[in-house]
C-alpha cells in the first residue's frame, strides 16, 4: 500500500499522522509512506526523525480581518494545489491522508480531483476551518469527538475514531521509564506546545526560579524552539541551569518515555494532549490557549475539569504563586491524584489508529 500523509505546522497536527503511520507500517510493513508538508513548519524535525520522506508545499492561512497577506493566501492556495498535483503524480499513492494544517488543502483537493480515495481526520471538538472546506471534496471525515458531527451536513462520510496517539505512549511502562530516566521523586513535566508558549514558559521559569529549586519535586521543562536559546541565557543568570533537579530542553522528543514517568503534567489543552494524558492517565494542570479559533482549548480543558479529570487554571489567572500553590496542592494529595487518573479513563481512547486504519482498509 502505498499512503500520502499530509499534516503540518505544529505537533498537534504532525504527531496523529506519524501515529497512523506507525500502525499501517505495523499492519503491512512493506507499505510506502511520505509526507508533505510546508517548508517551515515543525514536521521538517518530528518527520525525518521518524525515518519518511518529506514533501513540500507552500501555503498560508487568511486572515481574518482585511490584510494584503490575504491576496498571497489566495493565489498560494490556487498554486499550491498545482504543486500537489505533481508530488502525488510522482509517489502515485492508493490513498491520501490528512491530519489538519493549511497544508492539507492543496494535497487533499489535489488528490479528490484526481480520483485518488482522501480521508482527512478532525482532531478537535470544534472542526477547523480547513477540514470544513475539505468536507465536500474528501471521501471520509474522521472525528475525535462525536459532538463535531453537528458541523457537517454529510452525516454519510463521519466516523468517530477518537484521536490516534503514539502507540509508544502505550508500550512504555512508568517504572521502566523512571529507572530509565533516573527518578526517584515526584516529577513534573511542563510545555507550552510544539513551539512554545510565552506566558507559560514566563510562570513556569519564575516557578522553577522561587519554588522548583528547592523543592523535593524533580521537573523538566521545554521552551520551545523558537526562544529557546532566549531562556537558556536567562537560566545562567539565575543559576537555574545548576539546578539538580531541574531540566530544560528546547522540545521533548521521547515524549512517550517523559509522560509515561511523570506524577503531573503541566501543558496546553490541546485535543492530542488531552488523548495522551487520558490514555496514559496522567493528571495535569490544563492552561487553555485563549489565542486558538472559538476558544476551542477552553473547552476542552472545561470537560475534563468538570468530570475531575485535571485542574484548569486559565492563562488569565496563571502566575508564579498560583502555579506554585497549584502544584503543591496536588502532588501533596496522593488521594486527588489517584482520583484524577480514575476520572481520565473516560476519555481514554488506545486504539483510534486501528480505527483509522480500518477505515483506509475500507475505502481502498
Amino acid at each position: 500500500m502505498r499512503v500520502l500523509l499530509s499534516g503540518g505546522g505544529t505537533g498537534g497536527h504532525i504527531n496523529p499522522a506519524l501515529a497512523i503511520a506507525k500502525r499501517i507500517k505495523k499492519e503491512q510493513p512493506d507499505s510506502v509512506i511520505e509526507f508533505v508538508g510546508t517548508p517551515k513548519g515543525m514536521e521538517n524535525i518530528l518527520i525525518p526523525r521518524e525515518g519518511y520522506k518529506i514533501h513540500h508545499v507552500e501555503v498560508m492561512g487568511f486572515k481574518r480581518s482585511l490584510s494584503p497577506k490575504n491576496l498571497k493566501a489566495a493565489y498560494l492556495a490556487v498554486e499550491s494545489v498545482y504543486k500537489a498535483k505533481k508530488i502525488i503524480k510522482e509517489f502515485a499513492p492508493d490513498i491520501v491522508v490528512g491530519t489538519g494544517g493549511y497544508v492539507c488543502w492543496p494535497v487533499l483537493k489535489a488528490a479528490s480531483s484526481m480520483g485518488i480515495p482522501t480521508l482527512v481526520h478532525e482532531q478537535n471538538a470544534i472542526a477547523g476551518v480547513t477540514v470544513k472546506m475539505l468536507a465536500k471534496y474528501v471521501d471520509k471525515i474522521l472525528l475525535a469527538f462525536g459532538e463535531t458531527a453537528k458541523e457537517f451536513s454529510c452525516p454519510e462520510k463521519l466516523v468517530t475514531v477518537g484521536n490516534p496517539v503514539n502507540p509508544a505512549m502505550t508500550e512504555v511502562a512508568g517504572s521502566d521509564s523512571r529507572s530509565k530516566l533516573g527518578i526517584t521523586s515526584p516529577y513534573v513535566l511542563s510545555y507550552g506546545g510544539s513551539l512554545g508558549a510565552r506566558p507559560i514558559n514566563e510562570a513556569v521559569f519564575d516557578m522553577l526560579n522561587t519554588f522548583g529549586k528547592d523543592s523535593p519535586y524533580r521537573f523538566s521543562h521545554a521552551f520551545g524552539r523558537g526562544t529557546y536559546d532566549k531562556w537558556t541565557e536567562k537560566a545562567k543568570e539565575t543559576g537555574l541551569d545548576k539546578a539538580e533537579n531541574i531540566e530544560l530542553t528546547d522540545y521533548i522528543y521521547d515524549m512517550p518515555v517523559r509522560m509515561s514517568a511523570a506524577d503531573l503534567v503541566i501543558c496546553r489543552a490541546g485535543a492530542l494532549t488531552l488523548s495522551e494524558l487520558a490514555v496514559l492517565r496522567k493528571p495535569a494542570i490544563l492552561i487553555p490557549s485563549p489565542y486558538v479559533a472559538n476558544n476551542h482549548q477552553f473547552k476542552n480543558a472545561s470537560m475534563y475539569a468538570q468530570a475531575g479529570a485535571a485542574y484548569l487554571l486559565e492563562e488569565k489567572d496563571l502566575t508564579n504563586e498560583k502555579l506554585s500553590a497549584v502544584i503543591e496542592e496536588l502532588l501533596s494529595d496522593p488521594g486527588r491524584l489517584s482520583e484524577m487518573q480514575k476520572n481520565l479513563s473516560v476519555f481514554a481512547v488506545s486504539d483510534a489508529d486501528v480505527k483509522i486504519y480500518n477505515v483506509i482498509k475500507e475505502l481502498l
